[in-house]
């Protein structure tokens, strides 16, 4: 493994364990139990966090925290971003001030993606679909980083004094300019819900995946160094990156790996007829010696986001290892749970329209 981590790039983590030591996050198995309501801890999909403590005692006790995200609007909003989206609305059903940052800014510098397309992007696949997953109004600040409040700008440009560039270059590796604002950008985002003009001094958690841990050790870093803001370095929480559907990782810069919830639902679950399974090489072996889920796109799918229930869950994974349920059997079961929830979700999408017309005017 690289000894950095590269938000910019793309990250693919063989040994978690080994990641989590190697970078000091702290194990969430403590926590699987007690928010089972979220199937992502629940299943051990969130696996590890920093200073989540704090955010568990503030749900726990009704105490004031916030939630902090941020898209990257440069592509398809896909299954894999459907992890943060699911987050968000629960951590918002906890009481939680709600912050979601549309990073237009690191968008063109990182992407070379227009401002303009970026912010319908944005809009159009990730907010949109954010409600249709049961985003509310309430709570919630939206903002793109090219278009903002006075404050966060001088909190961007106060914090880059309190890191060095060596500080930045051991963080990211090699450095261009798009990457340094890009990085400091971050930070102004992920600290500026404490800044008394949005709230001021409270827990945030940022929920992400591993790639963006750069960006929150920065952060963490920088916040205990600001003089007279009474900062609380911002929590995390660290899920695990979905598959894309032949394996590597899902990524909106290739369609073949990933299902879009803003598609046609038959055309999208049809993709699932051709995604990389855990299978063996002939039927006979398979019924012989099993498959393997935990090598399986498809259950990992089921295991990520369709399939609620524990049992029908287990049921699932346990045939497939007795050989009592053949691939082709089970890609035809995932696909038409996936087109049922597509079809479902394309409704909420045509609803969504007015509440995020309430959101981007609350901007």
């Amino acid at each position: 493994m690289d000894e950095r981590l590269d938000p910019w790039g793309s990250v693919e983590v063989a040994d978690y364990e080994r990641l989590m030591k190697k970078f000091g996050i702290e194990s969430a198995v403590k926590y699987q139990k007690k928010f089972n309501d979220l199937i992502y801890f629940r299943r051990g999909i969130i696996f590890g966090h920093r200073d989540f403590g704090r955010i568990a005692d503030a749900i726990e006790n009704r105490k004031r925290f916030a939630m902090m995200t941020g898209m990257m609007p440069s592509g398809t909003f896909h299954l894999g971003h459907k992890m943060v989206a699911d987050e968000i609305i629960w951590f918002q059903k906890k009481k939680a001030d709600i912050f979601i940052c549309a990073a237009d800014i690191e968008s063109y510098l990182m992407r070379d993606m227009p401002l303009d397309k970026a912010r319908k992007i944005a809009i159009e696949e990730y907010l949109t679909n954010y409600v249709a997953l049961g985003l509310k109004p309430e709570n919630v600040t939206f903002w793109f980083q090219s278009d903002y409040k006075k404050e966060y700008y001088r909190l961007c440009d106060i914090a880059a004094k309190e890191v060095t560039f060596n500080e930045l270059k051991g963080i990211y590796g090699e450095l261009t300019n798009g990457k340094i604002i890009s990085a400091l950008k971050q930070v102004g985002d992920i600290l500026h819900p404490q800044l008394k003009e949005f709230g001021g001094p409270r827990p945030v958690v940022v929920p992400v995946g591993t790639d963006q841990d750069p960006h929150l050790r920065l952060s963490r870093d920088i916040s205990s160094r600001l003089q007279g803001f009474n900062m609380i370095p911002p929590s995390a929480t660290y899920h695990k990156l979905m598959s894309g559907l032949q394996g590597g990782k899902m990524s909106s810069s290739k369609p073949d790996s990933y299902i879009s919830l803003s598609g046609n639902p038959k055309t999208e679950s049809k993709k699932v007829l051709s995604a990389k399974t855990g299978g063996r090489a002939t039927l006979e072996e398979q019924k012989k010696l099993g498959g393997i889920p935990e090598q399986c796109v498809v259950y990992e799918m089921c295991f990520y986001h369709l399939v609620e229930d524990d049992k029908e869950l287990e049921e699932m994974r346990s045939d497939c290892k007795s050989g009592k349920l053949l691939c082709g059997e089970c890609k035809k079961k995932c696909s038409e749970k996936l087109e049922k929830f597509l079809a479902e979700h394309q409704k909420k999408r045509v609803e969504a329209g007015k509440i995020v017309e309430k959101i981007l005017k609350q901007k």
